[in-house]
């Protein structure tokens, strides 16, 4: 039996007409990888500490290699754009690119995200957590309620203590520092 390829040979898309920086568009995704490259390595050269004997490398050795990676891919995609290299546009493969985005899903989760930023110093992880998770479940379409605040609950205790346990990085605990603190 032999399967045939009924799509059209891949043809390349015409060279974008326009100004230079609709052409070459992609040389800002190039020039901020390259700021936040420099901006890494600058950062990390400048803090003062280093390795000790066990560990002569010191914590800020993965911090400089990334920081010199992001540098080179932006060297990288430079040469490949200057080139005349471009990006594949969007096809939109299983979704409908003429269907507006669902700003309400987008607000409640830009919401959600910004109450836990404003709840972590006041009541902890713990519980701050919880309404990340919950708030993020109900903002995708999750009408289980109770179901979803027992595991928002239970997702959230459980990395506070893996974290403050386990890896040793102090979350704030908030009024539950006294249950199980």
């Amino acid at each position: 039996m032999t399967l045939t390829d009924d799509r059209p040979d891949h043809q390349a898309e015409p060279e974008p007409k326009g100004p230079w920086y609709r052409r070459y568009s992609e040389l800002g995704v190039s020039a901020l990888l390259f700021v936040v490259g420099v901006l890494v390595v600058v950062d990390t050269t400048l803090e003062s500490g280093s390795g000790g004997n066990s560990d002569p490398l010191g914590p800020y050795a993965v911090a400089l290699v990334v920081g010199a990676a992001l540098v080179l891919l932006a060297v990288l995609l430079t040469a490949d754009v200057l080139r005349g290299g471009r990006g594949e546009a969007e096809a939109g493969e299983d979704i409908d690119l003429s269907t507006p985005p669902d700003l309400r899903t987008v607000g409640m989760l830009a919401g959600i995200l910004i109450a836990t930023a404003v709840l972590i110093p006041l009541l902890g992880w713990p519980i701050a957590g919880t309404v990340l998770f919950w708030g993020a479940t109900y903002s995708l379409g999750s009408r289980t309620i109770l179901r979803d605040l027992v595991i928002a609950a239970a997702v959230s205790l459980v990395t506070w203590i893996l974290f403050d346990a386990l890896l040793g990085i102090d979350l704030p605990g908030g009024p539950l520092m006294g249950v199980f603190g």
